[in-house]
């Protein structure tokens, strides 16, 4: 398909984090760009401001005049599987021949004539791919980058240049989408059991990310956490490195990890030859956690080998500034600390609340956790409650279904009695902030990636 043919652009859950970042990319690109979501969020609102016109109706009536009289040749309809095979305007479009395509196959046709760097991993790709694409932007690089997450620097989960030499592009394993890209770089940060509603077990899994690693292009580069055991075939005349922030062993590892003034240096240690890897340290990366220090040193390696020094590299993560819902403060004092984060996955939630436990050392922790996905939730549930474990009182809210149906016997309570915490019970969202007002809180933490994040700017303004 061509892409410049194409007149209007159509998207079906325009307000995904995912989709937006798309919808923007062609408003920039001067297409006419609709858009149809179940709700107004945010993001929505940021695009409507952007020119984008977005209904919440899913019925042809809702659809923009000049839509319907245009040129079906002149129309692409991108979706989701976010969007239900039952919704509307999907079978609309599809009865009336119109090019329906999913959000991981234009980002597959976009980057064929781009050098494309793609960050896959059941966690860690958003941070990744937003560090690399700041230390790229930050050094005038002309690239082009589709974040998961609003990048505080710039407000955006989207970056373009005037002109575009690469492109940085977050890999999702979710619906195997990842298997459309072919890249010239790739990371694979982490794998851990998810979406096994999409895959069989998770040898499943590693079969995908194992053809993901093979579509890597001739002479490129991949690089790969060194925890995950898995061989990865090395690319043809290419390069495949591994990296780590808590091992020697690695190819690349992080080594005199310290903080100063709630920022976490240290070193760079390379066993390959230097001209490929130049940068020797790091400074001053203002995000948490040895996840993070992984994430950040997995971007640095990216970056020095596409030419940057190592004062670039350290004059634009002095600057970073983080992304909404990772590990977000909100609130830092001696009295309260209120922090949002987006993990979803029980290795990331522990992560977190190590985090937390790890800055703030003999505190209560309270943490608010919403269940995202009934699959997740059943698959994965003892892991979820072990998680828990050191959390001084836990509240949880409903199962944020997203695009999932129920399960009988899945809920929110089933995973409670699964916690082991002698604090703990459940919290339906209009009650939450009531309940909050009666709490003795001294660290706050919510986590999910429902709609739980709607929540951060009232709690913060019930706790100031």
């Amino acid at each position: 398909m061509n892409l410049n043919s194409l007149k209007y652009i159509y998207f079906l859950g325009v307000g995904g984090i995912g989709m937006s970042a798309l919808a923007r990319y062609f408003n920039v690109k001067g297409k006419k760009v609709f858009g149809y979501d179940r709700q107004r969020s945010d993001l929505c609102f940021q695009l409507e401001n952007e020119g984008i016109n977005i209904t919440y109706t899913a019925n042809e009536q809702s659809l923009p005049e000049e839509l319907v009289n245009s040129n079906i040749s002149e129309i692409l309809v991108v979706y989701t599987p976010a969007i239900s095979s039952e919704n509307t305007l999907l079978n609309l479009f599809i009865k009336k021949q119109i090019n329906v395509l999913k959000r991981a196959e234009i980002l597959g046709l976009i980057s064929k004539k781009l050098y494309t760097i793609a960050i896959a991993g059941t966690h860690g790709k958003t941070t990744t791919s937003t560090m690399l694409a700041h230390i790229l932007n930050y050094n005038k690089r002309n690239i082009l980058a589709f974040l998961g997450g609003i990048s505080s620097n710039y407000e955006s989960n989207f970056l373009i240049s005037d002109e575009i030499d690469l492109m940085i592009v977050e890999a999702d394993e979710f619906d195997k989408s990842f298997l459309h890209l072919n890249p010239d770089i790739a990371i694979i940060t982490s794998i851990s059991p998810d979406h096994l509603d999409i895959y069989d077990d998770i040898n499943d899994l590693f079969l995908a990310f194992h053809q993901f690693a093979s579509q890597v292009k001739n002479d490129g580069l991949l690089l790969v956490e060194s925890s995950i055991d898995y061989v990865f075939p090395t690319p043809v005349n290419g390069l495949k490195l591994t990296y780590s922030a808590k091992s020697k062993h690695a190819t690349i590892f992080a080594e005199h990890i310290q903080k100063k003034k709630n920022k976490y240096y240290f070193d760079i240690k390379s066993k390959i030859n230097k001209n490929i890897i130049k940068n020797k340290s790091l400074v001053g990366i203002n995000m948490p956690g040895i996840h993070n220090i992984s994430n950040a040193l997995s971007a640095s390696v990216v970056a020095s080998y596409l030419g940057l020094s190592e004062l670039e590299i350290n004059d634009a993560f002095s600057t970073f500034k983080g992304i909404n819902r990772r590990f977000q403060k909100h609130i830092d004092s001696e009295k309260l600390v209120y922090i949002d984060d987006y993990a979803h996955h029980p290795n990331e939630v522990k992560a977190t609340i190590a985090t937390v436990k790890d800055i703030y050392p003999f505190r209560k922790l309270t943490v608010i956790f919403q269940p995202h996905l009934y699959t997740r939730t059943r698959d994965l549930a003892q892991d979820f409650a072990d998680s828990f474990a050191h959390v001084d009182e836990l509240i949880l809210l409903d199962i944020y279904a997203a695009r999932e149906k129920p399960i009988e016997g899945v809920t929110s309570e089933m995973l409670l009695k699964l916690c082991n915490n002698s604090n703990k019970s459940l919290c339906n969202k209009k009650n939450l902030l009531s309940v909050l007002k009666q709490s003795n809180l001294d660290i706050l933490l919510t986590l999910g990636a429902g709609d739980i994040g709607i929540f951060a700017k009232p709690i913060k303004k019930i706790l100031n």
